[in-house]
């Protein structure tokens, strides 16, 4: 398995088991040098926004890939993590509606989590 898919699968399942909703995995490589996967979420409120993102970067440092850079702080209605070949966007509900960076990435193909599995 590759590293980036690795990365994307450890990523989802952090989210799952912080009960992140609506959980999408969208492959960007064939139309962003950004990274090879855009992972979109959302929480409820403020205080699951922050535990899902503490999750995630806790499980892929774990698994041995550093965080590059983070962007909004605790609190905030949208949190970035860049992992370098993995971008983790988490939002509350009405940002993520607002945002929707679904539509903006739909040139990127949809991935399921039994894709990553592979």
């Amino acid at each position: 398995m590759n590293q980036s898919k690795e990365m994307a699968r450890i990523a989802y399942h952090a989210l799952s088991e912080k009960k992140g909703e609506d959980i999408k995995i969208i492959d960007i490589t064939g139309v962003s040098v950004l990274a090879d996967y855009f992972i979109i979420a959302n929480g409820n409120s403020d205080s699951q926004v922050n535990a899902l993102v503490d999750h995630v970067e806790e499980e892929l440092h774990k698994a041995g890939y550093p965080l590059k850079q983070r962007e909004g702080r605790s609190g905030a209605s949208w949190i970035l993590l860049d992992f370098g070949d993995i971008i983790i966007h988490v939002f509350d509900k009405e940002n993520r509606l607002f945002y929707d960076l679904e539509r903006i990435w739909k040139d990127g193909k949809d991935i399921s989590p039994e894709d990553l599995a592979q």
